[in-house]
């Protein structure tokens, strides 16, 4: 493989206009990109409450888990069409805005997505259609191994995308001929070692989000005082959510930890600007709060707690942890002149926004499942309330981690090997990608108000459903779920 300074002086800088398109073009991918991830997580971490509910039904004869796997189940179809919808312009864009990134790496960026769409969408959507249309015609066990099959296909194919993100994280098993990144591994590319802590991140960073999904949705519903069997159904919901939502956010914080611990060996860059750490610092301090001037780049005014971010990194506190100023300097003999400092307060601030919502939720999985143990969570009318909005704290988290991660890679789309100026189309105007921009947001925000619309609607439905139009036929349960 060559090593990652090499590139620079292979790969020759790619003429491409001057109008303004990149910032154009960074700006179109991250707001659709953005869009997307607020459905992914939801799709994988839901799907594993719904094939669990069936599995209880399939095992017990108990009808009111058939219920249950219905309605959350369709939830979960709602929120699944939206995110295909969303997400199948992002492989356009990869041959419409960046042609150049993907005439460079597409050797190897695209034997993933191809897999990935080839074999594990077309598992989880085939297995998708036999679990919607086959309630009253498959058998239960034919029919609970559907929704196991859609559950698998779903992380699978988020497996296919990681590899493919991982590479432009830490690239791996591949050649430069012609300028042109080609694939030389393929076993490499897929146990890029990036891989196995980015992946455990976003799968139990998407529990987290089906667990809360759950438990706001329930603790609205058992604020209502329903009867009957529409009770009994939230309290299993609510319990399930609960544990559900603890044990993912222990686990996504400790991926988490791991993640960032191998982040300061393999781009310390983007710690170093996590903690607006200017100064190579040994013990290295964790910011609390900082304002600091980028262009000096030196704190105007900070609170640290000292040793902290040595403990973060290696376990310990004590333990070098490099600084802009000098990776700055390091990255310049690598790499040759240029800034190599992504954006610092947003890479800042995004990461805290990500931590600040994990200990949010943890917080409040804790205060669910004591109030769980102690069988008072329906005589809470605060936990209850506070449940609902809480819901929301996993697509803060999900979005800032994601910001925050390709943010902090920059001024590299693929580290070490091209620039994200580099990657543009050349011959793109800034007017056609500024028109896209606009059109694709506005459509997305559409589809984000139907997508919630649809959401409230059927889940302030209850297990009944929604009520049919006046002068509507009511549809059959099979067809309803």
């Amino acid at each position: 493989m060559t090593a990652l300074g090499e590139p620079n002086r292979i790969y020759p800088r790619i003429p491409r206009s001057h109008d303004g398109s990149p910032p154009l073009a960074r700006w179109q991918f991250g707001v659709t990109t953005v869009y997307h991830f607020f459905f992914v997580p939801l799709t994988l971490g839901l799907v594993w409450a719904v094939a669990l509910f069936e599995t209880l039904y399939v095992v017990r004869g108990d009808e009111l888990y058939k219920k249950m796997a219905k309605f959350w189940g369709k939830l979960f179809l709602v929120n699944f069409a939206m995110g295909v919808v969303t997400g199948i312009v992002q492989e356009f864009q990869f041959g419409m805005n960046w042609s150049e990134y993907s005439r460079f790496v597409g050797d190897v960026f695209g034997a993933p997505l191809a897999i990935e769409a080839l074999l594990a969408f077309f598992l989880e959507s085939t297995f998708l259609g036999a679990w919607i249309f086959g309630w009253e015609k498959l058998s239960k066990k034919v029919h609970l191994a559907c929704i196991w099959l859609v559950a698998i296909g779903s992380n699978i194919s988020a497996f296919w995308i990681l590899v493919a993100n991982s590479f432009m994280q830490q690239p791996l098993g591949f050649e430069l001929r012609n300028g042109r990144a080609e694939m030389s591994d393929f076993l490499a590319l897929i146990t890029n070692p990036h891989v196995f802590v980015q992946f455990p991140h976003v799968i139990t960073a998407a529990m987290t989000t089906g667990a809360f999904f759950i438990l706001g949705i329930s603790a609205w519903h058992l604020r209502r005082k329903p009867q009957g069997q529409e009770a009994e159904a939230f309290r299993r919901s609510f319990a399930f959510g609960a544990v559900y939502a603890l044990a993912s956010t222990v686990a996504v914080m400790v991926v988490g930890h791991s993640q960032a611990q191998y982040m300061v060996r393999i781009q310390p860059m983007k710690m170093a600007a996590a903690e607006a750490l200017w100064e190579t610092e040994d013990p290295a301090p964790m910011s609390l709060f900082t304002v600091a001037s980028e262009p000096q780049r030196r704190d105007l005014f900070a609170i640290k707690v000292p040793g902290l971010l040595s403990f973060l990194a290696y376990n310990r506190f004590s333990g070098q942890v490099k600084g802009i100023k000098e990776l700055q300097a390091l990255s310049e003999l690598r790499y040759g002149p240029g800034d190599y400092v992504p954006p610092v307060m947003w890479t800042y601030w995004t990461f805290r926004a990500m931590a600040g919502a994990g200990v949010a939720m943890l917080f409040m999985a804790a205060w669910a499942v004591g109030a769980l143990v102690r069988q008072s969570y329906e005589g809470s009318p605060l936990l209850l309330k506070a449940l609902v909005p809480a819901l929301l704290l996993p697509y803060v988290g999900n979005s800032a981690g994601w910001i925050f991660t390709e943010i902090g890679r920059q001024p590299w789309i693929v580290f070490g090997l091209q620039k994200t100026a580099d990657a543009v189309s050349p011959y793109v105007s800034a007017g056609e990608v500024l028109f896209s921009l606009v059109t694709f947001t506005l459509l997305y925000g559409a589809l984000m108000v139907a997508d919630l619309y649809l959401l409230a609607k059927f889940a302030k439905a209850g297990l009944a459903g929604p009520p049919a139009p006046d002068g509507a036929t009511p549809l059959p349960a099979a067809a309803q779920a």
